[in-house]
């Protein structure tokens, strides 16, 4: 069986590409960690793989504010290499500070890498959260637009990630973009508290609008999400599986497992 090509990008302050490389070899793909400079100098090209990960991690020191360097390089150095990507219909994930990076390069909540029509922003805490949180997916419920997302196809209804970031509050441009987004079934992850339920701190770690963990473009192809499913590919890696009972898979497995499965047509 073909195995899709994973492109993790990496960049100074990078730190979770290996944990994420790990996981999209679990589920099935050949992964290549490269350099931003690689994409740069053409050593390596976009084109020849099928899904683009951005890891977690501070990459260059979130100096200027999260993820917003490598945003601009992204958006002024390399789009020409994205926009064709996008078109192709191969995906793109972004995790954490990958998700931090996809909004201010204009990747999401649209795919035009242009206009930046949300942010991710300093917790209402004040502080660097760093627990495990409860999310639902929108297409769990009766009411819910029609979710295009094919990154979370099958996940349950409720399930556990942790998460671990200063810049986290998920917020919109205006209200009118925050309704297009509820109503077009771009919000795919919220944060909820155990029996999904809507959540107030600490359940929600970070003060989002509408409890937003995790957003879709229009298409459902390029996916972001502040927790990390990387950190919960293995059952035992759940803090309550002695309680809850040790399942044979974590949580996040299935996000990654969904998006090679499928890359699998687009080679």
């Amino acid at each position: 069986m073909a195995r899709p090509k994973v492109l993790v990008l990496r960049a100074a302050g990078t730190n979770c590409d290996m944990e994420t490389a790990f996981a999209f070899s679990r589920a099935g793909a050949v992964v290549e960690r490269v350099h931003i400079n690689q994409l740069k100098s053409r050593a390596k090209e976009l084109s020849r793989y099928q899904i683009l990960a951005l890891p977690g991690g501070f990459s260059y020191g979130d100096d200027l504010a999260a993820g917003k360097i490598l945003a601009n390089e992204l958006k002024y150095t390399l789009a020409d290499a994205l926009r064709d990507f996008i078109k192709n219909g191969k995906l793109i994930i972004g995790i954490c500070n990958g998700f931090q990076i996809l909004v201010k390069a204009g990747l999401l909540p649209g795919n035009s890498n242009s206009e930046q029509e949300v942010t991710l922003t300093i917790n209402d805490s004040g502080k660097f959260e760093d627990r495990w949180t409860y999310l639902k997916s929108p297409q769990s419920t009766v009411h819910s637009p029609q979710i295009k997302c094919v990154w979370i196809s099958g996940l349950s209804e409720v399930i556990y990630l942790p998460v671990a970031h200063g810049e986290g509050k998920f917020m919109a441009k205006d209200k009118a973009v925050l309704e297009r987004l509820e109503n077009n079934g771009q919000v795919v992850l919220r944060y909820c508290d155990e029996k999904g339920n809507p959540a107030q701190y600490p359940d929600n770690p970070n003060g989002s609008e509408n409890a937003i963990a995790g957003l879709s473009d229009e298409t459902g192809r390029i996916f972001g999400l502040m927790p990390h499913p990387e950190r919960h590919s293995f059952g035992w890696q759940n803090p309550r599986w002695t309680r809850q009972g040790l399942k044979k898979e974590g949580d996040g497995l299935l996000i990654f497992r969904n998006g090679v499965e499928y890359a699998r047509k687009l080679i």
